[in-house]
């Protein structure tokens, strides 16, 4: 009897510690898992245009976070510094960057190179609304190739400068700031307008043109997001506050939910996607609130 006791303890004993064991493997892979996921851009090196205020330094944050080397590149020095000093500065740095100016996004570019060695993400975010008027006899051409010049031409010489140190590599993702404006008129103005037009098919034939070199290039198109730019743009067309999504109740975009967006572009969790838009408007650009079975 005594013989059958030490065995059955022995076992218990043993199924105990084998319990334990299995408990801190599992512990373990799924602390290493969850970092993993946490750090979705480990060892990757962005530059960000425009990215001193707004969603781009919502962006700049984020991919810091997620372990990412940046270059934030904007015209605005001082904030951007502060953003710089506010994120990990031993892989963090500015430099000042006008992007109507391609030797200013070549500089961009070349920094990230030479300071961590390789690009692997663009992410051209940088862009202007304008002034914002509501019939066309009202407008400027010298207004319309302003926008026009910053948002579109400033982002085809991202792209091209990106494309530049990525294709020796044969990898990259580049990355587009769109807007709902992208793919629907009445918006905003004119010249906005047809500037995001621009760039959701300039993203378009980017991605075709670079898809055999291995880079991807998509577009994150979103509407109203709460930043100062965006309020002074509604506040110019008579839109008090931020009740302006008419389909998911509830719904405020953040600087954060377009960041998040793009984090998932530059990561390799997005290798299969290129050329394509992203909208993020709270499915405004789904129905016509004029015109709906369901208000």
């Amino acid at each position: 009897v005594k013989v059958c006791e030490i065995i059955f303890i022995s076992q218990i004993s043993k199924s105990f510690w084998n319990s334990l064991i299995t408990l801190q493997v599992l512990e373990n892979l799924t602390f290493s898992m969850a970092s993993n996921f946490a750090r979705r851009l480990e060892g990757k090196v962005a530059v960000i245009t425009g990215a001193a205020s707004g969603i781009g330094e919502a962006a700049a944050r984020l991919f810091s976070e997620h372990g990412a080397k940046v270059v934030i590149a904007d015209i605005q020095d001082e904030l951007a510094q502060k953003v710089c000093k506010d994120s990990d500065q031993t892989s963090t740095t500015c430099v000042h960057c006008d992007i109507t100016k391609e030797e200013d996004l070549e500089n961009a570019v070349n920094t990230a190179v030479d300071k961590y060695g390789k690009l692997d993400i663009m992410y051209n975010n940088a862009g202007i609304v304008g002034i914002i008027k509501s019939n066309i006899l009202d407008d400027e051409k010298s207004e319309f190739e302003k926008v026009t010049s910053i948002s579109l031409v400033g982002t085809f010489l991202g792209i091209k400068q990106a494309a530049r140190v990525m294709i020796p590599r044969r990898q990259g993702s580049i990355i587009v700031t769109g807007s709902v404006s992208s793919s629907i008129g009445g918006a905003c103005s004119h010249a906005y307008t047809s500037s995001k037009h621009g760039v959701l098919g300039l993203t378009r034939n980017a991605a075709g043109d670079l898809g055999r070199y291995g880079i991807r290039v998509n577009c994150v198109s979103p509407y109203a997001v709460r930043t100062q730019m965006a309020f002074d743009s509604l506040k110019k067309m008579g839109k008090e506050g931020w009740d302006v999504y008419s389909t998911l109740n509830g719904a405020t975009l953040a600087p954060k939910d377009v960041a998040e967006t793009a984090v998932f572009l530059a990561s390799d969790e997005s290798k299969c996607f290129s050329g394509q838009n992203f909208i993020i408007d709270g499915g405004f650009t789904i129905e016509n609130s004029g015109f709906s079975l369901f208000k």
